[in-house]
C-alpha cells in the first residue's frame, strides 16, 4: 500500500512540474501536497515536520516570487499598470485559447494592448511587453528549478 501511495505522491508532484509552465495549476504547492500525501500515508516516517516546516515555508517564499516575479519585469522595463494587468489577462486568455504558446504570446501581447490603451506609444508597449515576458520566463524558470529541487529531497529522504 506504500508503494501506491508513493506513486500518487510523485504524480501529483509531477502535476506541480508542468504547473511551473501551466497557471492553472500550481505548482511548488502541488509538490508539496505530494510530500504532505506520503507524510500522511505512512505517518511521517521518511520525513518529518522539520522538513515539512523548512519546504511550507520555501513554498509561501515561491508563491510570493511568482506573484512578483511577473511584476518586476514589467515594472523594470517601464510597464504601467495598464501593462502588468494587461499581461496577466493576456496570459490567461493565451492559455486558454492556445495552451502552453498562447501563455507566451498572450502574456507578451497583453502587456502591449495594455499599454497601448494606457496611452503609451508602441515602442514603449513592446518594451513593457517584453519586460513582462522576461519576468514570466523568469518565474517559470525559478518555479521549475525549486520543483525539481524539492522532488530530488524527496527521492532521497523517501528512497535512500
Amino acid at each position: 500500500m506504500e508503494t501506491v501511495f508513493l506513486i500518487l505522491a510523485l504524480l501529483v508532484m509531477v502535476l506541480g512540474l508542468v504547473g511551473a509552465v501551466l497557471p492553472m495549476i500550481p505548482s511548488v504547492p502541488m509538490v508539496y501536497a505530494g510530500f504532505v500525501l506520503y507524510g500522511l500515508a505512512t505517518e511521517w516516517r521518511d520525513y518529518g515536520l522539520n522538513v515539512m516546516v523548512f519546504f511550507g515555508l520555501l513554498t509561501c517564499l515561491i508563491i510570493a516570487v511568482d506573484y512578483v516575479a511577473g511584476a518586476v519585469g514589467a515594472k523594470k522595463f517601464g510597464a504601467s499598470p495598464a501593462g502588468v494587468w494587461g499581461s496577466i489577462i493576456g496570459a490567461v486568455a493565451g492559455v486558454i485559447i492556445f495552451n502552453v504558446f498562447g501563455l507566451i504570446i498572450g502574456t507578451f501581447a497583453g502587456a502591449i494592448i495594455g499599454e497601448l490603451l494606457y496611452g503609451r506609444d508602441m515602442r514603449d508597449a513592446v518594451r513593457s511587453g517584453w519586460g513582462a515576458f522576461m519576468g514570466f520566463l523568469a518565474g517559470s524558470f525559478f518555479k521549475i528549478m525549486t520543483s525539481l529541487a524539492m522532488i530530488a529531497s524527496f527521492l532521497w529522504l523517501v528512497i535512500f
